[in-house]
């Protein structure tokens, strides 16, 4: 038989064959305020599918944020991201938020126009969601970082770090600092989607030197 050679198809919604519990994202993923990068994937054994509408909340257009979300990040059941849209008016006697639902309150839609904003949510590359995992508005995860189980992220992640709880805090990295720095540089997710292949053992299992040393040429 022959050997398959080829990297798995990036859009195929349900990558392993035996379930539909596992969707790539970037098949999945509609609309210009989300982006995904390839193989990223959700694990969800109820319905995977529904990753956009069950685990992205508040994400309206009117709002403005995006989220965005690199390649080969795993994203573990209930791995859910909140957006700017849950925010309320905080600076007056009541948080409630009156113009949404219509009526003779709709001629005050301009109370929602400066609604508290962190931003844009960007996740790095190469990111592991734990289970039931929660990402505050606004946030930036960097490249390699490990998200707990049960882990509420409420400020910036740096990247190759490990934190959990709540709110999250850095437990370790992963890696001493200037190792860190190497693998930053050598930046496999970008590398030919054949390359990757070719060096899938290498990527997965050795040291930076081996990975700096199957590098594709710039």
């Amino acid at each position: 038989m022959a050997q398959n050679i080829h990297a798995p198809n990036s859009m195929n919604r349900f990558p392993l064959s035996q379930t539909d519990r596992v969707v790539f994202l970037k098949a999945i993923l509609s609309g210009n305020n989300v982006s995904v990068g390839d193989y990223s994937y959700y694990d969800d054994p109820t319905n995977a599918e529904n990753f956009q509408q069950d685990n992205i909340l508040y994400h309206y257009d009117f709002v403005g944020d995006r989220l965005e979300i690199g390649k080969f990040c795993a994203l573990a059941t209930g791995t859910t991201f909140i957006m700017n849209g849950a925010n309320h008016r905080m600076d007056g006697p009541s948080t409630f938020p009156f113009p949404i639902f219509g009526g003779a309150w709709t001629k005050h839609k301009d109370l929602l126009a400066d609604l508290p904003s962190h931003g844009d949510t960007l996740v790095g590359n190469d990111v592991w969601f734990g289970y039931k995992s929660l990402i505050m508005p606004g946030i930036k995860i960097g490249h390699g970082a490990i998200i707990a189980s049960a882990a509420v992220v409420t400020k910036d992640v740096p990247p190759y770090a490990v934190i959990g709880g709540n709110p999250a805090q850095i437990l370790k990295y992963r890696f001493e600092g200037d190792i860190i720095e190497r693998l930053l540089t050598v930046a496999w997710w970008d590398w030919p989607i054949e390359h990757i292949t070719q060096h899938v053992r290498t990527i997965m299992t050795s040291a930076i030197t081996d990975l700096e040393a199957v590098a594709p040429s710039p």
